[in-house]
């Protein structure tokens, strides 16, 4: 089975600006959040009664391009992941409300069964940098984003207790401030960890 890396953050932290750079520095098979294709994406943007939609989308989604990355013949590397997208975006969503208690604990139950199906990501790259930052990148971005730079901390909070239960020979965290966007430090720090 093939080794699984994962890069996760907050909405506008880089996550896919990163991936993109150490696909042109190795080969790695990629699989990004594709936000513009989710069906749910534009219409939970709009309404919040397509939360749990949305999120099962995206569970399943994410679940389905593990599994093809694992059975694949390169190193995979994810934009986000299965785990961030429960234990951030869904956790923020049900803190919002736009979960109920019983949406989040169905929520809950697939990714928990899905993740027994699945082995966890063989390396989680914990992408971090100043909030300012995040708020100028979402505020100049076209495409759909359902988490504001308001919600950054608390999306921490909640991916933090996530990644405190991760090894710490499985996880890499990185200050992505003041980098160019080819990533030059991070780039060699990930490549460095991967030998």
């Amino acid at each position: 089975m093939n080794k699984l890396i994962v890069i996760v953050g907050p909405s506008g932290v880089g996550k896919t600006t990163l991936a993109r750079a150490l696909c042109l520095k190795r080969e790695f098979a990629i699989a990004y959040e594709q936000h513009r294709e989710r069906p749910f994406q534009a219409l939970f943007k709009q309404n919040p009664k397509y939360a749990l939609a949305n999120q099962l989308d995206y569970l399943l989604f994410r679940a389905e391009q593990e599994r093809k990355l694992r059975n694949g013949t390169l190193p995979a590397l994810m934009d986000g992941g299965l785990d961030l997208d429960f234990h951030g975006f869904t956790r923020l969503f049900h803190a919002h409300g736009w979960l109920s208690d019983e949406e989040f604990g169905l929520c809950r139950r697939f990714y928990e069964h899905t993740r027994s199906l699945l082995p966890p990501p063989d390396l989680v790259i914990s992408l971090s940098v100043a909030e300012e930052t995040i708020s100028r990148r979402l505020a100049n971005r076209s495409r759909i984003n359902i988490a504001s730079s308001e919600d950054t901390a608390l999306f921490n909070s909640f991916v933090g207790e996530w990644l405190d239960s991760i090894p710490t020979s499985c996880l890499l965290h990185l200050d992505v401030s003041g980098e160019s966007a080819s990533y030059p430090r991070s780039v060699q720090a990930i490549l460095e960890r991967l030998k």
